[in-house]
């Protein structure tokens, strides 16, 4: 028995073939749309605020390298934007913060 093998599309590109969304789809694409930033940052921070607790334990040992050192700085880094992104939408609630 032999295998077919099949042409793979080459393009995408299908515009029209579905319908437009209605209003209120929109709309809650909308709010999710806009709450997307705000999700990723408590993840980023979260994320981060964890590794940076992990190195900072490894610091206390006496055992952290330099990449340890320039781990933990990035870490630093990424909660501090994400951070500062809280901040700006008003929801440092969200990680703990006022």
């Amino acid at each position: 028995m032999a295998t077919e093998i099949v042409q793979a599309p080459t393009s995408a590109d299908h515009a029209g073939d579905t319908a437009p969304l209605p209003a209120a789809a929109l709309s809650a694409l909308a709010r999710l749309h806009s709450a997307f930033p705000v999700a990723q940052a408590v993840t980023v921070y979260e994320t981060a605020a964890e590794h940076a607790a992990q190195l900072a334990a490894r610091a206390e040992t006496g055992l952290m390298s330099d990449l340890d050192a320039d781990d933990l700085a990035h870490a630093e880094e990424l909660m501090a934007g994400a951070r500062a992104t809280l901040r700006d939408a008003g929801r440092l609630d969200l990680i703990g913060g006022v």
